[in-house]
Formats: structure tokens, sequence, C-alpha cells
């Protein structure tokens, strides 16, 4: 399949080390470009899918609960999350108002950066993010925000992908994944109880190392 040429233009250039101003224009542009694409960037997704169920089993019951799905796009994981939790307050968190713009209405869409949530201390039960962590740019800072609004015992997971596969995929200049301790040891500088696993997409299909999944608590 080839590429749109909004998506062939987020490749060139060096990887930068911090979010100033002009690049997170830049981001937010090419996610504003990514909001017309249905293709690469769905509004919806499969509930079976074992990134959502393993989402919905770490966060447990949610009524009565505030969630944030940080780097949320179109919503497509907030929509299942209300489905099963239809008694869960719903934010969702994206630095693009365009794909805000396609997130159900009973989400509270927000517009903000990963690296300075528009959000109070302690303000959330379960915190999630997924593969939006890579386009943080300042993960250090990005990690700190989401334990920072958590609250005391409160839930936080992060799917992304694994830096050892680092070159599997085409990725925007600003991409980083993760190695599997790094981390960890910077969601252990806020939070507790840190683990991570492998995860795939089936129920039936073996990880093949590209994902993995790592589970927080305040």
């Amino acid at each position: 399949m080839k590429l749109p040429a909004w998506l062939q233009n987020m490749f060139a250039g060096p990887r930068p080390e911090s979010l100033n101003p002009h690049l997170r224009s830049k981001i937010r542009k090419s996610f504003d470009a990514a909001s017309r694409d249905e293709v690469y960037f769905p509004a919806t997704i499969d509930a079976r899918i074992l990134h959502v169920q393993t989402l919905l089993s770490y966060a447990g019951d949610l009524s009565g609960k505030r969630v944030l799905d940080v780097g949320c796009g179109k919503g497509r994981f907030a929509r299942v999350f209300l489905e099963k939790n239809p008694g869960a307050v719903m934010y969702g968190l994206d630095i693009s108002e365009k794909m805000l713009l396609r997130v159900p209405a009973a989400v509270g869409a927000v517009s903000g950066s990963m690296t300075e949530l528009p959000f109070e201390d302690s303000s959330f039960d379960f915190v999630y993010a997924t593969e939006s962590l890579e386009h943080a740019v300042e993960i250090d800072r990005a990690v700190a925000e989401m334990c920072r609004v958590l609250k005391p015992g409160g839930k936080l997971a992060i799917i992304d992908k694994n830096t050892e596969h680092w070159g599997r995929m085409k990725t925007p200049a600003w991409e980083k994944w993760f190695n599997r301790r790094e981390l960890e040891k910077l969601l252990g500088e806020k939070c507790h109880s840190v683990t991570s696993e492998y995860i795939s997409y089936w129920h039936d299909v073996a990880p093949d190392g590209l994902f993995l999944v790592w589970f927080a608590q305040k």
C-alpha cells in the first residue's frame, strides 16, 4: 500500500531532543492531516483486540471512576471503555483538535500536550496511553505528567513499541520506541509496582516482540 503524501512528509530529518514550539506545531499539523485518514488512523477498534482487552482487565471496574486516554486520537479506545464502563467519567487528550472532533460526545475532549497535561494533580483513577508516548519527544516529562495526574493508588498503563524492533516500519523523525527496562525505570521514579510484558494483537497469536505493555500504580 502506497503511503499518502502527508504521511511521507513526516519521515525526514534527525530525531529531535526537545519539544520546542516549532516541533510541537509540526506534530500537531501532521495529526491534523491524519484526522482525514481512516485507514492509518481509524475512529474505531475491534474490542476483541488484545491491546483493548489487556487495558480493560488491568483497569477493572471503572464505575464512578475518572479515566484519561492520553493521546486519544479519534477516541477509538475511549469508545470501548465507555461501552464496557458506562458509569465511568472519560476524558481524552490529544494534540490535534481535528482528531478530537471525532471523539464520542460522551468523552471530555481536551486539546493539549502530553508533556503539559492540563489537569490538576491526582485527578484520575486510571490513565493509559496507546502508541502515543512514542510521539511525546520529551518522554521523561510525559511519563512524569501521567503519574502526576494519577490519584494515589491509581493505575497507569502504556502500550508502545519495542526499540529492539526499530526499523520494522517507517516512523516520523520525532518518534521514539522504548527499551523495556528504560521505561520501567522512568515509571518507577514516580509510581510503584511497575511491571511490563510483551503483547500481541490476538489471543491466538504469540507476541513477536514489537509491542510491550507497561503497568504501574501510584
